[in-house]
């Protein structure tokens, strides 16, 4: 894969690898950082996409960074910082608060159809799980969303 390429990759598809990562993260600045790692496998040649299937392909790197930083002994002794999102509502901090409260395996299915537009046989792909467990996680998930921002008068 040459320079032209990566770099149109790049432009095309961080926005979207970075808001993946922070939804796994819930840190813009290890979500930055991961967007490096992802296009730095490219740019290594560890990883080449098949043509046409480039955001399929980013969204299941990203995924596999995210989970190998989770695991990761370095994460565990890290404190968060504490960043404020600048939102034009009020609805939407507190909705995007509740979604990031959520538990991982909910969070991230909400974040890929919601978010990213993916159907639920592309989110079992990405996840390694069935299409009805995907369905399942976002029944779940909402339901732990209604009751939720029912609390705070939502």
């Amino acid at each position: 894969m040459d320079e032209q390429q990566i770099l149109s990759l790049f432009h095309e598809y961080s926005n979207m690898v970075y808001r993946l990562a922070y939804s796994y993260l819930r840190s813009p600045q290890d979500a930055e950082d991961l967007v490096q790692t992802v296009f730095l496998k490219l740019i290594d040649g560890k990883a080449l996409p098949k043509p046409g299937s480039e955001r399929a392909f980013l969204t299941r790197i990203t995924i596999n960074c995210c989970k190998d930083q989770l695991r990761s002994a370095w994460r565990s002794r890290t404190v968060p910082m504490d960043d404020t999102i600048p939102f034009r509502h009020s609805e939407d901090r507190e909705l995007f608060h509740a979604v990031m409260e959520l538990p991982e395996k909910y969070r991230i299915v909400i974040y890929l159809h919601y978010y990213e537009g993916y159907t639920f046989p592309e989110i079992a792909r990405f996840l390694n799980i069935s299409p009805s467990g995907v369905s399942m996680r976002m029944h779940r998930a909402r339901t732990i969303l209604q009751k939720q921002l029912r609390r705070e008068g939502l």
